[in-house]
């Protein structure tokens, strides 16, 4: 029987856990009988278990957290950690779906590794991803985990990474949760709680609201809370000030000594008639706030280990949880507050975050009651799978919280933000008026030059403030220039700095393509879902009515590959209201179409509103822009920017070997002189610096093999295409970019 283990560069790896049916660590006893196994596996857990394949590695692994006596500063917060127990390779299969045979090296005592962990009790790591790669030769190398890099990685960064304190976000998190560490001492007695909640009461401001009425019909002061509820006490709309008395009080009474936050920027607060999780005691279920307490201390046991038996008791609890009245999307959001790291609000501006920019699909179990909880714990699982790509819009849930509460979609209504009110209301709702928790209205967003340099960007300051000046004045601007210069990263950046602030609801952007039509642009017909055909204002046309309800505001439209279509044909007779002059109701023009109502009213472009555009001009599949579009764009080119400015950002940003990065640009200034000297290209064929210019971080020595990999499927390619009647050259060209490496 085969006892080798297959290549690690091509074979799935196995981390299983050792316990057996609830019962205690079975790590001796698999040992011993050659054999790993789970017991009463699910459908997922069986379709697993026979995909092992013999000569696959397998480490009996143990999910757990710690918070003290790391080899790492932690900042006094709970680390996930991955104890590995013993290794082996798979001997034998029988397809059960429950048990394999094992031959398992003897117990070298734990080996601790962190952050990247996976609490189920089957993972199947498959190499490739730097990740899995690092974890597999830590298990099975015995080499060291590069701690720092993890600690800095997107997902990890914010609570650990080796970021300077006064950059640092979500420090109110750290509060929240030592808060939540002391309630869970009342999880069984809350007499002393509720009793210390009134006293508080008596001496601040506030805490009027928790007055409960009884089946009797009498009155008085709320006899029982939940965890949530305790919270909320400092998470309504009320003003900073007061809920940092009312917090510091409370932290004062549980003996927390973690400071009261300076802020609660973006962080959802319970509606001032809704600020309890549960109802009045005339009409309370008998155990509506035992059920609160119960997924409260289930989602803790959760988060310190998430093996089948605490995931199944929270799904249980949550789902109990549920059917309380008031309950409904607020229960995510005090599981948020107790746990922000771990778990999700789904407060309405995040839900809408969710389903509008990232393109995730929130459940919904009924019209208005909220997801049942294994959707919610998919769609926890789905997110923190995205958080750890740089890319990602939010790399964690307190940053996709923050980002919801200052997210604005042009396409739609606002959603509503709660009030900032000191007299707050005394009375909760009465049964059949559930209000959920919101976020107060987010302040503005400052943008200007300075931050386009400091996003990234290589042209010096006075060319930046000349684009948008050029762009105030002729009111339509065109970023044109060879393909990699940045015309798109830094279209939607001048459009911020326009408005002087990040509203990305005062920008609309839109891909002109051959298909694209006046219809679709400024004005048609659109079917309904009745099967019938209504008249709809495209993207242009939706900026123009915002532009002209908001006059005090600048609006933009970036046009991506404006030379893709026909922008005489897609402008139609808006293209001749583009011009700066004639941005006036005395210019209106009547559309093709009429409104909506049938009626024709004049349509003017109006002052405020500003068209970015740009455009490749390498592309021969292009024709040229008429003149009509020419007299009314200023059209400024890009170039190639290989300068220091580049040099620093790559260095230091993207972590490309500094030995390197002088001969990189090097040979592609070569490969660009011999680009702009060729009678058949020109300058606009030029090679730019976004194709030298990593997206992400690179790993440490992998700036070669980076750069190969550019050359040969990003870079040659293009030189093919250029040089599509000299082969040859094109190969000689490619070559020279990566001799001698």
């Amino acid at each position: 029987m085969n006892t080798q283990a297959k290549d690690v560069t091509s074979s799935v790896t196995w981390f299983v856990g050792a316990s057996f049916g609830g019962n205690d660590d079975q790590t001796a006893r698999f040992l011993a009988e050659s054999i790993w196994e789970v017991s009463n596996p699910t459908d997922k857990e069986m379709a697993l278990v026979r995909s092992m394949q013999p000569g696959d590695r397998i480490a009996i692994k143990a999910a757990y957290t710690r918070k003290h006596g790391l080899p790492f500063d932690n900042r006094e917060r709970t680390v996930s950690v991955l104890g590995v127990k013993a290794l082996g390779v798979i001997l034998d299969n029988p397809q059960d779906g429950e048990r394999v045979q094992v031959q398992w090296q003897p117990a070298e005592g734990v080996r601790e590794w962190y952050f990247y962990t996976f609490r189920a009790t089957i993972w199947r790591v498959v190499p490739g991803d730097w990740m899995n790669d690092a974890l597999i030769a830590f298990a099975f190398d015995k080499q060291p985990q590069d701690v720092d890099r993890f600690r800095n990685e997107p997902y990890w960064r914010e609570r650990f990474g080796t970021i300077p304190p006064d950059r640092q976000r979500f420090q109110w998190t750290d509060f929240y949760e030592a808060v939540a560490e002391k309630l869970l001492n009342y999880a069984d007695d809350r007499t002393p709680l509720i009793e210390g909640i009134h006293q508080i009461a008596a001496k601040v401001p506030g805490l009027g609201y928790l007055q409960d009425k009884f089946p009797d019909g009498t009155s008085g002061p709320l006899r029982d809370i939940c965890p949530f509820t305790t919270m909320g006490t400092f998470n309504r709309s009320m003003t900073d000030a007061n809920r940092k008395i009312i917090a510091g009080e409370l932290a004062k009474f549980l003996g927390v000594t973690v400071p009261v936050p300076p802020s609660f920027e973006g962080i959802p607060v319970l509606n001032n008639q809704r600020s309890w999780f549960f109802a009045y005691a005339d009409k309370r279920g008998a155990g509506d706030i035992d059920a609160l307490w119960k997924v409260f201390v289930a989602a803790s046991n959760m988060v310190e280990g998430d093996e089948s038996d605490t995931r199944d008791a929270f799904i249980q609890a949550y789902d109990e949880a549920t059917q309380v009245w008031g309950v409904a999307w607020n229960l995510s959001t005090g599981l948020y507050w107790t746990h922000p790291w771990e778990f999700l609000t789904l407060d309405s501006q995040s839900r809408h975050y969710i389903n509008k920019r990232l393109g995730l699909n929130v459940a919904i179990s009924s019209q208005q009651g909220p997801c049942d909880a294994q959707s919610y714990l998919k769609l926890l699982d789905d997110l923190r799978s995205r958080f750890g790509e740089d890319s990602y819009p939010v790399h964690s849930f307190p940053d996709l919280s923050l980002a919801s509460w200052l997210y604005k979609d042009p396409a739609d209504e606002a959603v509503p933000a709660g009030n900032l009110v000191d007299d707050v209301a005394e009375d909760q709702a009465a049964v059949g008026e559930v209000g959920e928790a919101v976020q107060v209205a987010a302040p503005i967003v400052p943008y200007s030059v300075e931050d386009i340099l400091k996003d990234g960007c290589f042209l010096e300051r006075p060319e930046i403030d000349l684009l948008l000046d050029r762009l105030r004045t002729k009111k339509n601007l065109i970023l044109q220039g060879p393909p990699g210069t940045g015309k798109t990263w830094l279209a939607k950046r001048l459009a911020f700095a326009l408005m002087g602030q990040k509203d990305d609801s005062k920008v609309r952007a839109v891909q002109f393509h051959p298909n694209l039509s006046y219809e679709d642009f400024v004005r048609g017909w659109r079917p309904t879902g009745e099967g019938k055909l209504s008249l709809a204002d495209g993207v242009f046309m939706e900026a123009i009515k915002a532009a002209s309800k908001d006059p005090s505001a600048r609006f933009v439209v970036v046009i991506e590959e404006i030379n893709r279509g026909n922008p005489a044909q897609i402008f139609g007779e808006l293209l001749t209201l583009l011009e700066a002059g004639k941005r006036t109701p005395n210019e209106a023009l009547e559309l093709c179409y009429p409104d909506a109502d049938g009626k024709r009213r004049p349509v003017h472009i109006p002052e405020n509103l500003y068209v970015v555009g740009t455009m490749n001009i390498a592309d021969r599949s292009l024709a040229l822009v008429d003149l009509a579009l020419r007299r009314r764009f200023a059209f400024v080119g890009l170039e190639p920017r290989l300068s220091p400015a580049w040099r620093d950002w790559v260095v230091k940003e993207c972590a490309v070997d500094p030995a390197l990065v002088a001969d990189i640009e090097r040979r592609i200034a070569e490969l660009n002189d011999q680009i702009a000297a060729d009678a058949r290209l020109g300058k606009q064929f030029r090679i730019g610096h976004s194709y030298v210019t990593p997206a992400h971080r690179l790993e440490a020595g992998d700036t070669k093999n980076w750069f190969r990999q550019i050359v040969e499927t990003e870079i040659g390619p293009l030189l093919d295409e250029y040089w599509f009647d000299a082969p040859d050259e094109a190969q000689k060209a490619i070559a020279r970019l990566t001799q001698g490496w």
